[in-house]
């Protein structure tokens, strides 16, 4: 038996990913109009959180968010966060959207290290697609551009990891640590991270890839 989740999980509303709530509903619709390709969508929910929702380090902005509707009401978040928030506008368009993980060094150079979060969408030209809605700033350039990818950061560093599952859920550590600290600085003195020996508990190792067959 696969140990793969069924495509409807990529779709699922949460407590989280609440693609549900009015504002996001509202906001999906808008940002699809005009757009009848999985893909357009894709892309223009992609460009407005990456360039509308403020990186909570890079402009040093409060709260710390984690559920999609507040990263939407304050306009700000780390990158899991902005993760959560894409998501949830692309589930609310019936787009299959997971989560992803890369571990790496926070200031370039070793240790310590933290894990950044993305997102995959399924795009029926191409299959499961990475796309980074981090934000843009001095030596990052993420961008669109199926069936090329163009994330924020490549691991470099030995102990710097870019994991191939795509899960249908934000990780629990990711989401303890949004909602363990109220402030931008608080947060950056403990950002979450998973050794390779634990990443594999969470099933980070295993290339999930699954088909909407079913969808």
């Amino acid at each position: 038996m696969s140990d793969q989740p069924a495509i409807t999980a990529y779709l699922q509303t949460s407590n989280i990913i609440d693609w549900q709530h009015p504002s996001i509903v509202e906001l999906a619709a808008f940002l699809a109009k005009g757009h009848g390709k999985p893909t357009e969508i894709a892309q223009v929910c992609f460009q407005w959180v990456r360039d509308e929702i403020r990186h909570s380090f890079d402009y040093q902005l409060n709260p710390v968010t984690c559920r999609a509707s507040d990263v939407l009401r304050h306009r700000t978040g780390y990158c899991y966060a902005k993760s959560h928030l894409l998501a949830a506008l692309l589930r609310a368009n019936a787009i299959p959207t997971g989560f992803c993980y890369q571990r790496l060094s926070v200031n370039d150079q070793g240790a310590p290290y933290c894990l950044h979060g993305l997102n995959a969408v399924y795009l029926p030209e191409i299959g499961w697609y990475r796309i980074d809605p981090r934000g843009n700033r001095g030596g990052i350039d993420a961008r669109f551009m199926p069936p090329q990818e163009k994330l924020a950061f490549s691991p470099r560093l030995t102990e710097e990891t870019d994991f191939p599952a795509i899960l249908p859920a934000p990780l629990a550590v990711v989401v303890d640590a949004l909602n363990n600290y109220q402030t931008w600085h608080s947060l950056l003195q403990k950002l979450p991270d998973l050794s390779p020996e634990m990443a594999a508990k969470y099933g980070l190792w295993q290339n999930l890839r699954p088909h909407p067959s079913n969808f």
